[in-house]
């Protein structure tokens, strides 16, 4: 089994990764607190209005930090946004309409996206049902963005592009901002036209730019990942043009209502503070996953990606191979939860996706995967997801224990 010595041997070798890390946090919070500066953030921004939600104050002044931190024209933060899907679907049904053509260039979308697109399931006003075809280009037999076809794919009537920035449920590398930069080029070189859209959940203050740095017309994401710092309860964003950001938002409430609807129920505070802490958890949540990546890839396992790799996102993929063993690293990290550590996780059926899954994640913000949380869908190669992390020290523990419980069933196997 791997001993509490071996995992500090883990440690120390990290220790090099560890500090490039900090340099990364340094970066992206300085831009966070230069943000706060620019607009004079104070005391009187964590008030909140009811009812329509007009003249939010807080809100309209977080849309404004909100958008400089991720390097947009503008942005949107709203608690109305329940998840990163939501947000992705306003945006998509936003600026799409009827005989338009989406193409998404990274390979398949994320499990949730299928039925927003209109790839599964009737009948519930998918983007298909309105009238809107969908072109895929499949990654090369390297699992990477297909360039040479790309340039052949963009047609007149490709109105958006969507780029998934993270790997999600596929075993592929996340992408950089540097490929994500190409994508764009590429695209707007066919048809300047195109709206080049963004999934960017999981990827923010990862590098030191957001994808709306360098051409991006529009992204969104989710709070109770990255950027909410593990403590803004709910909701999502969308950043980029700022038209782009209207017709979205025109999705979420109505024509006519967009931005100038929604009350923010005294959420204002905590998502304020989140943005603040969100580069530092970002930078624990890529010390867990290089600790994760280190510990397993000693242990023989193909992981994505490797320790020594740049990270992209914080998602660490690990190839365990069988149903059993995903599983069993499951219910080790939940045991060592915060929060409902005597749950046990067994897998089953969730909305949005295709295969039944296993997940873990006792967090204090239900379904938070910017806090420790591990899943996977019950399908070959039987990969497990592990995101999150508030401090490495935590991954640490949880990961140390999930090791001994794939260690114990591979004996028990060979045993039997």
């Amino acid at each position: 089994m791997n001993s509490p010595d071996n995992m500090q041997v883990s440690e120390v070798a990290l220790s090099q990764i560890f500090w490039q890390i900090d340099r990364q946090v340094k970066a992206n919070l300085s831009r966070v607190l230069a943000a706060m500066g620019k607009h004079r953030v104070g005391s009187h921004h964590f008030a909140s209005v009811s009812g329509y939600g007009h003249n939010d104050l807080g809100r309209a002044t977080l849309d404004r930090v909100f958008a400089d931190v991720m390097q947009a024209e503008a942005a949107a933060v709203r608690v109305q946004l329940v998840s990163g899907t939501h947000a992705i679907a306003c945006a998509l049904f936003g600026v799409l309409r009827p005989g338009d053509e989406l193409l998404a260039v990274a390979g398949s979308p994320y499990d949730t996206l299928e039925e927003v697109i209109g790839l599964r399931g009737n009948h519930q006003g998918s983007l298909k049902e309105f009238g809107v075809t969908y072109c895929e280009l499949p990654l090369t037999i390297d699992a990477s963005v297909d360039w040479e076809s790309l340039e052949q794919a963009i047609k007149p009537e490709t109105r958006l592009v969507l780029i998934q920035r993270s790997c999600g449920y596929s075993w592929r590398r996340s992408l950089t901002i540097a490929e994500i930069e190409r994508i764009v080029q590429v695209v707007k070189q066919q048809n300047p036209h195109t709206v080049c859209f963004v999934d960017n959940c999981y990827g923010e203050f990862v590098e030191d730019r957001e994808p709306t740095a360098v051409g991006v017309d529009l992204m969104a994401g989710s709070l109770i990942k990255n950027p909410g710092g593990t403590i803004a309860t709910t909701g999502g964003y969308l950043a980029g043009r700022e038209d782009l950001v209207e017709m979205a938002l025109c999705r979420l409430t109505a024509p006519g209502i967009g931005s100038s609807g929604g009350a923010s129920l005294n959420q204002n505070r905590l998502l304020f503070q989140g943005l603040f802490l969100a580069p530092q958890m970002v930078g624990e949540a890529m010390k867990g996953n290089a600790l994760i990546a280190h510990t397993f890839e000693r242990l023989g396992y193909a992981v994505h990606p490797p320790a020594a790799d740049h990270q992209r996102d914080v998602i660490q993929a690990i190839k365990l191979g069988s149903p059993e063993k995903l599983i069993a690293f499951c219910k080790a990290i939940q045991q060592h939860s915060p929060v409902e550590s005597y749950v046990e996780p067994i897998p089953a059926g969730m909305p949005g996706y295709d295969s039944e899954l296993v997940m873990a994640g006792g967090t204090f913000i239900d379904g938070s995967t910017s806090e420790l949380s591990a899943d996977g869908p019950l399908r070959e190669p039987y990969v497990v997801y592990c995101q999150g992390g508030t401090h490495w020290t935590h991954v640490a523990i949880a990961i140390e224990a999930a090791v001994k419980a794939i260690q114990r069933l591979s004996i028990e196997s060979a045993e039997t």
